[in-house]
């Protein structure tokens, strides 16, 4: 969610080489969709209230939108926007929340449009995690609401609570296999330092062929450099501005090595 649409596309077209797809109606916030090649990758709209924030907003999947909300409720979270119907046909059914520690993300109940046709490719999703302050009641509130469960059994606390909070807590599906290709999402603590207007927050991460020149575009763009580029073992990395303030991260996998 944007102030100026134009601008958005501007700056992400030549960021991430997205196209776009005819806007939307105006009073709707003109949404289009932004596309890699001929792939979804992600959708961009303008704010229809000055009041909202410019921001990404990660959509997490579900099979029954409603009883998602009841569960969100339940487990001590807040539903901002009743799940309601989107898009001809209808595309799918959304609705938007925060988790405990006041996080917010969206659900999407598929129907014409699954979501992304494209991860994990230079210009395209590749990873999301949620930053907060309250670790204890947000990492009870996803698995109570979504079936995750932590990759590291270690990263569970004891029944009494004893002990720090990890820093990291990677989640995996209840079922399915529990290792790093199967990791949906993951909560981090946030920082010593962090200034105390930030709220807890989803940082949304895509893929760049070279992290160095993404942030050197970044730059000329008119966007801000939040975090400078270092590397971990997911590659290397950094967190970034737009040039009208939504914060997104880029992230350029490390070499695979040659066979």
């Amino acid at each position: 969610m944007v102030p100026d649409l134009a601008a958005a596309k501007r700056f992400y077209g030549e960021l991430f080489a997205w196209t776009f797809d005819e806007a939307g109606p105006a009073a709707q916030g003109a949404y289009t969709v932004a596309r890699l090649g001929r792939r979804r990758a992600a959708g961009l709209m303008r704010k229809t209230d000055g009041r909202m924030p410019t921001v990404w907003t990660v959509y997490l999947a579900t099979a029954d939108v409603a009883a998602t909300t009841e569960r969100i409720r339940a487990a001590d979270g807040q539903v901002i926007n009743e799940p309601r119907p989107v898009g001809s046909g209808p595309a799918g059914i959304m609705a938007v929340a925060a988790d405990p520690g006041g996080a917010v993300f969206g659900l999407w109940q598929p129907a014409e449009r699954s979501g992304f046709e494209v991860r994990e490719e230079p210009g395209a999703y590749v990873w999301a995690e949620v930053h907060t302050r309250e670790p204890a009641g947000v990492d009870a509130f996803y698995p109570d609401v979504f079936g995750y469960r932590p990759l590291d059994p270690a990263d569970v606390r004891d029944a009494d609570g004893r002990g720090e909070e990890p820093e990291m807590v990677v989640w995996v599906p209840r079922s399915g296999p529990a290792d790093e290709s199967a990791a949906v999402t993951a909560r981090c603590l946030l920082e010593e330092g962090t200034p105390p207007e930030l709220p807890a927050h989803f940082l949304t991460y895509f893929a760049v062929e070279d992290c160095d020149a993404a942030v050197g575009t970044v730059e000329r763009l008119g966007g801000r450099v939040r975090r400078e580029p270092e590397s971990g073992p997911y590659g290397r990395w950094a967190v970034c501005r737009d040039n009208q303030g939504a914060t997104f991260a880029v992230l350029a996998p490390p070499e695979r090595p040659a066979q």
